[in-house]
């Protein structure tokens, strides 16, 4: 049971928590449309950042894509609704999400953004921290950015 909340917290960690360090991430943008579109992913990826500190699973529900599908580092399978009920229970609290090495990468209508990020945090009064790697895949569907899908990686 702890190793499955463990992996559900690294899920929620980066359901919604990134932002970059610097002021410009790296990307492909190749004009002014891309250009917009980055700085709209970097803005979402901050206000994730401060749903997840503030344990804001309203941030969840409008961002996250119905078929939204998130991997843990060790293959955990996490849809909408977990990340959402998770996310509104007092037993996970961060106390510092810093990333950095974002990078967003545009094709059309899709986002991928991967970066590391270090974490601290309580889970049920237990501290936790780690460095680890992801990615998280944004879609515009309907003019809104959407998150669709997810996966860390621990590491050292």
């Amino acid at each position: 049971m702890k190793r499955n909340s463990a992996m559900l917290l690294l899920i929620l960690v980066f359901t919604s928590s990134s932002q970059a360090r610097t002021t410009r991430p790296q990307s492909n943008a190749t004009g002014p449309r891309d250009e917009v579109a980055v700085r709209e992913i970097v803005d979402l990826e901050k206000q994730a950042k401060e749903a997840a500190i503030h344990r804001d699973a309203n941030f969840s529900e409008r961002t996250l894509a119905e078929d939204y599908v998130a991997i843990s580092p060790l293959g955990q399978v996490i849809g909408k609704a977990e990340t959402i009920a998770a996310r509104k229970t007092a037993q996970l609290r961060y106390d510092s999400i810093d990333v950095t090495e974002m990078v967003v990468r545009l094709y059309g209508n899709t986002a991928v953004v991967t970066a590391r990020a270090d974490v601290k945090g309580k889970e049920l009064g237990e501290e936790f921290s780690g460095p680890y790697r992801f990615t998280r895949v944004w879609v515009r569907r309907s003019g809104h950015w959407l998150t669709v899908s997810y996966q860390a990686t621990v590491t050292r």
